[in-house]
């Protein structure tokens, strides 16, 4: 089983064995993805839509609304300028 070591800044080298499994080459990006209490590297090739599904989402968490979150912090920025405008 290959081991890499965690540098002070967080960064490793994924070994050779595994690189060569996964057909990885210099430069390549890869995706760690984290499942409970382990992370699985994937390599990075293609689009974005290649990686669809990749993050897991808790099932008690909803998907967030960014419209209604962008609308409400437009509100509360108008509320806040028409107060320093009314003073």
């Amino acid at each position: 089983m290959p081991i890499a070591i965690l540098t002070s800044k967080g960064q490793m080298t994924i070994p050779k064995e595994i690189r060569n499994a996964l057909n990885l080459k210099p430069s390549e990006k890869v995706i760690i993805v984290v499942e409970g209490d382990h992370a699985v590297i994937k390599p990075l090739r293609g689009n974005i839509l290649d990686i669809g599904g990749a993050v897991r989402i808790a099932d008690k968490e909803k998907p967030i609304d960014f419209h209604k979150i962008r609308a409400a912090v437009k509100k509360r920025i108008a509320k806040k300028r028409r107060t320093v405008i009314e003073l």
